[in-house]
């Protein structure tokens, strides 16, 4: 039997039982499509924490106070805590060459008003180099005042969210605003930016960490940004900023210092196997779709017991039953594959219209992946009918039993 004759064949058998293939074709198709939707939907958050974190570059450090390593003795008695990170310190990381920029942030939520509109906002204090180390865009006004960081200024950087909510369409710039008990000038606003790594950027204040640290009665300071001049420098200035603190500190290495490197490449490994997982999980449905598929061909060949006889009959032998059986797997299984990436294209484009500021990317694998699970699947499950097509005996057939 040619190949033309073959598929003509397993085309024919299919049409005539269109409810049958239809549910098969839906069944592949669903499993297919949910594999590529899902490895999209992991993809995408890959990229986009990826995206959150370039966002800072990739030559910055963050400094926390306190230590992250245990060091496997008693817990410590009465109470004590790490040392404050405070201003002088920060400051101090300048002397090294490496370090081009520092930002220190001291953070609290405060209330902050207009007339008779309040709201409850992140109140950040930092420094002028904040906004490059930050990469953040200004709509309207200027950057905080290029003051010593130890000096107070009342005036403050206004999130876009923040000013329409006290504003709406009037002029904010120039205006006075009240932070808690304290009265501050808006000499700037920032670019709508949407939210960077869990902060709004749009619902928060920026004012000078002197005027944060009076405003919240608190010394210490939260995190300290330090860029390092170059890519290549990051080493160079972990090490000095190390030595710094612990000189300032007592001889105590009693600071963290998180490189952007690290945590990229943490994240990218925890957000690459979640991909990978739901997959997995997704790939399980294409099994279910292929014991489907071999469910129904059995019923099919319990009830085309007289046709396989007839073929027998004029001298078909088992091997061509065999392959006619499992052209119609096939069939099915490449049919509900391409259905399925139709499917998955559709919904991709709806979630981007949807979400547009999600990046939905499925990788370059997952269809490749997806049909060659659905078609080795359907040749797979299609065996066991087929074969059993095969072994029938001509004139038991033909009898229909």
């Amino acid at each position: 039997m040619r190949a033309s004759d073959l598929l003509a064949f397993a085309f024919r058998s299919l049409a005539g039982a269109r409810a049958r293939t239809l549910l098969m074709l839906l069944a592949m198709s669903i499993g297919v499509a949910s594999v590529i939707l899902l490895t999209a939907l992991g993809e995408g958050a890959r990229r986009y924490v990826i995206g959150e974190f370039e966002q800072l570059g990739t030559d910055l450090l963050i400094m926390l106070p306190g230590r992250n390593e245990t060091t496997g003795g008693p817990p410590p008695l009465f109470g004590q805590t790490p040392r404050d990170l405070t201003l002088d310190d920060a400051l101090a990381l300048l002397r090294s060459p490496a370090i081009a920029r520092i930002a220190p942030i001291s953070l609290g939520n405060a209330p902050v008003s207009f007339g008779s509109r309040e709201r409850e906002v992140t109140v950040i204090g930092s420094t002028r180099d904040f906004f490059a180390v930050r990469r953040l865009r200004l709509g309207a006004g200027r950057m905080l005042p290029d003051i010593p960081p130890g000096r107070q200024s009342n005036v403050v950087v206004l999130g876009a969210k923040l000013r329409h909510a006290l504003f709406g369409n009037r002029r904010a710039l120039g205006r006075w605003v009240r932070i808690n008990d304290r009265r501050f000038r808006v000499i700037g606003q920032l670019a709508p930016g949407g939210e960077s790594l869990g902060l709004d950027l749009g619902d928060m204040v920026i004012v000078p960490v002197a005027s944060a640290q009076a405003l919240f009665n608190s010394p210490s300071l939260f995190r300290v940004l330090i860029q390092a001049r170059s890519q290549a420098d990051i080493p160079s200035a972990r090490a000095a900023a190390i030595e710094i603190i612990r000189r300032r500190h007592d001889g105590e290495d009693d600071v963290t210092l998180i490189t952007q490197d690290a945590v990229l490449n943490t994240f990218d490994r925890i957000l690459r196997a979640l991909t990978y997982t739901v997959a997995g999980i997704a790939g399980i449905s294409l099994a279910v779709a292929g014991i489907l598929i071999m469910n129904v061909m059995l019923v099919a060949v319990s009830q085309r017991t007289a046709e396989i006889g007839l073929i027998k009959a004029l001298g078909g032998s088992a091997r061509q039953v065999l392959r006619l059986f499992l052209a119609e797997a096939v069939m099915l299984a490449g049919a509900g594959a391409l259905s399925g990436l139709l499917l998955a294209a559709l919904g991709l484009a709806l979630v981007g219209q949807l979400y547009p500021d999600f990046p939905f990317a499925a990788p370059l694998w997952a269809p490749f992946a997806a049909v060659a699970v659905a078609v080795s699947t359907g040749l797979l499950f299609g065996v066991m009918p087929a074969r059993r097509a095969a072994r029938m005996d001509p004139v038991r057939a033909l009898t229909g039993r």
